[in-house]
């Protein structure tokens, strides 16, 4: 009986597979992923036998939920065997249920909820292989027009400078709500959130004190900074369409000084951060970055060298404050110039010992 379950369940993930086709890192057309996955096809099987029941178990709840809520680490040894053919068992697990297309390990991230985050390198003989414990590296999209359509680049950035609107708005506003009431490491929380509808705040600042924080619209069994318990709901239609593509949001982490932001919705994001600049850069560049990647937001050891705010030739820049719109972009290749255009959008204002933010 407990073979013939077993039996089931190992069908039914096959079938979940992801047969979505991604964009590819290289150039021209990305591989077929049922080809992909017929080449998988023994180093799975191989790697379903060596789950214990609990595991494989575990394995069909992250696969069903998308990753929504935490079914736990998965186990394996380190490489799993199928015939010539050796691979790490993330990256297998990977290529079957998120990314057709993933290379290699060096593509992929641990989330910080992940025991893999914590581990030294080297350290056991097992691996989580749980595919919602990882993330993808992300390679920056950023918009470039052709005529009267958008497209996306991951190798060109497209300088955003902020424009006199823009910038006006943070001379006046921007320093009195973030700069000032941002606070210091002593104050006990690392950074402090945000929340903006087009120009208008929603709700008070949120204060992060743990080393990451979830941020989302609708997501069952989470804690953290819920947009969706936010104000009576917006009156406006644009809002309201785009605070439900929020969904699961994104994972906001401190790891050693640097932000990530790892991207769990079903929709991309877009952000400006003065260390993303390519220095000396005029403007700021606004990233895209896809659902299932992640990216360092904040270097802190570039931010070294950005001393309080600083020109980048159209307006002020806090070298310590973050912004990142949901689902919509913004910029010269966008209908919307500056980012108070978005419908929906965090700062992130990060909480640094003695810095006087006074423009050159």
């Amino acid at each position: 009986m407990f073979r013939s379950r077993r039996s089931l369940l190992v069908r039914q993930l096959w079938k979940q597979r992801c047969i979505t086709s991604n964009r590819g890192q290289g150039e021209g057309a990305p591989p077929n992923p049922e080809d992909l996955h017929n080449a998988l096809r023994p180093a799975v099987h191989q790697l379903f036998k060596k789950l214990k029941d609990e595991h494989l178990w575990q394995l069909s709840e992250a696969v069903k939920s998308r990753g929504r809520w935490d079914c736990g680490c998965i186990w394996l040894p380190w490489e799993v065997r199928a015939g010539k053919q050796v691979l790490p068992p993330q990256v297998l697990l990977c290529r079957l249920y998120r990314w057709p297309d993933l290379r290699t390990n060096a593509e992929l991230k641990s989330l910080s909820h992940c025991q893999n985050f914590w581990r030294r390198s080297g350290e056991g003989t097992t691996i989580c292989c749980n595919p919602y414990h990882l993330s993808r590296l992300a390679a920056p999209e950023v918009a470039i027009s052709f005529g009267s359509k958008v497209k996306s680049c991951r190798t060109v950035l497209s300088r955003v400078p902020l424009t006199e609107e823009e910038s006006d708005f943070y001379n006046v506003r921007g320093l009195q709500d973030t700069t000032l009431s941002r606070g210091s490491i002593q104050d006990g929380h690392w950074c402090k959130l945000a929340y903006w509808e087009h120009r208008t705040r929603v709700g008070r600042l949120y204060s992060v004190t743990e080393p990451s924080v979830d941020i989302f619209h609708d997501l069952p069994k989470a804690s953290g900074f819920c947009l969706g318990f936010l104000g009576s709901g917006p009156s406006n239609e644009i809002v309201r369409r785009t605070r439900k593509k929020i969904g699961q949001g994104l994972v906001l982490s401190n790891e050693q000084g640097d932000v990530w932001v790892y991207n769990r919705s079903e929709h991309p994001i877009f952000i400006n951060s003065p260390t993303l600049a390519t220095a000396p850069a005029r403007g700021q560049p606004v990233h895209k970055v896809l659902p299932g990647f992640s990216i360092k937001v904040f270097d802190a050891e570039q931010a070294a060298h950005l001393l309080g705010c600083y020109d980048l030739g159209d307006g002020p820049c806090d070298p310590h404050s973050v912004r990142i719109s949901f689902a919509k972009g913004w910029g010269a290749y966008y209908s919307r110039q500056f980012i108070t255009s978005c419908p929906c959008w965090l700062e992130i204002l990060l909480s640094t010992p003695d810095i006087v933010c006074a423009p050159y």
